[in-house]
């Protein structure tokens, strides 16, 4: 389904019950709403799950333009609101986590809980580098060249070896995504920097990371879990930075049992 929000067509999805308290799933860069194919049932049974593109991504608008995670955040804002949605829980993987702090930081009110999950609160100077040089391959040669390091990045070795019925699907997501979009969102990334305001947020928090993530590491979950008091860590092993994909039951029951213990 799509909807207008914000100046842009977004698409998105809505399961489970009608009257349930809704989840909200956003998804990494470079992926889209089906990433979290495997949550759903188990979500959908309890609650009402929204799953959305977020912009430059899926079958939602890609502007040309850098963005900023004030623009996604207001994206997410406003596709609630044309959704009728008042309060949600809110679940966000790597760039949905940094959208989801944005969003929290600034409507805490539009919150019953977040879950952070394989996500940093800020992306220090030195690896600005990284974001510059994806922003120009994609802009030069489009999103083959980053198809094969980012799944690198994305799984353990052991995994991409044995589940290929898993990660070509995401090699497909990957290569599927739109080059103007990846490099609007990268600039949005690239500027990431809440870690010292992360102590205003006082909401039921989750913070969930592959033991193996290199991208977003252990060390940047402990950051956030450190400074967003009663917020609870939960250290997934044998995962990397999909660990949603990776070890889909031990991240779906970490969140269910969160989510259905928030009052």
């Amino acid at each position: 389904m799509k909807v207008t929000a914000n100046g842009i067509a977004m698409q998105y999805t809505l399961d489970g019950p009608a009257e349930a308290p809704v989840v909200t799933l956003s998804h990494s860069l470079a992926t889209t709403l089906a990433m979290w194919n495997p949550q759903l049932p188990a979500l959908a049974t309890r609650w009402r799950v929204l799953r959305y593109d977020t912009r430059g991504h899926g079958g939602t608008d890609a502007p040309a333009g850098a963005y900023t995670l004030d623009q996604l955040a207001e994206d997410a804002r406003r596709l609630l609101a044309a959704l009728g949605i008042r309060r949600t829980h809110w679940v966000g993987l790597s760039m949905g986590g940094m959208i989801g702090q944005t969003l929290a930081l600034a409507e805490p009110g539009l919150f019953r809980s977040l879950a952070l999950c394989d996500t940093s609160s800020r992306v220090p100077p030195e690896a600005r580098g990284a974001w510059r040089d994806r922003i120009a391959t994609a802009g030069t040669q489009g999103m083959e060249p980053l198809v094969e390091p980012t799944i690198e990045r994305w799984f353990t070795g052991t995994f991409r070896g044995a589940r290929r019925d898993v990660v070509d699907p995401v090699r497909a997501m990957i290569r599927g995504t739109s080059p103007v979009g990846y490099v609007g969102c990268c600039h949005a990334i690239s500027a990431l920097d809440l870690t010292e305001r992360l102590p205003a947020l006082t909401l039921p928090t989750l913070v969930l990371v592959g033991e193996e993530d290199p991208g977003t590491p252990v060390a940047a979950s402990r950051a956030i879990h450190e400074r967003i008091a009663g917020s609870r860590l939960v250290v997934l092993g044998s995962a990397a930075h999909l660990s949603n994909l990776e070890q889909p039951e031990a991240f779906t029951r970490a969140l269910t049992e969160f989510l259905a213990g928030v009052a």
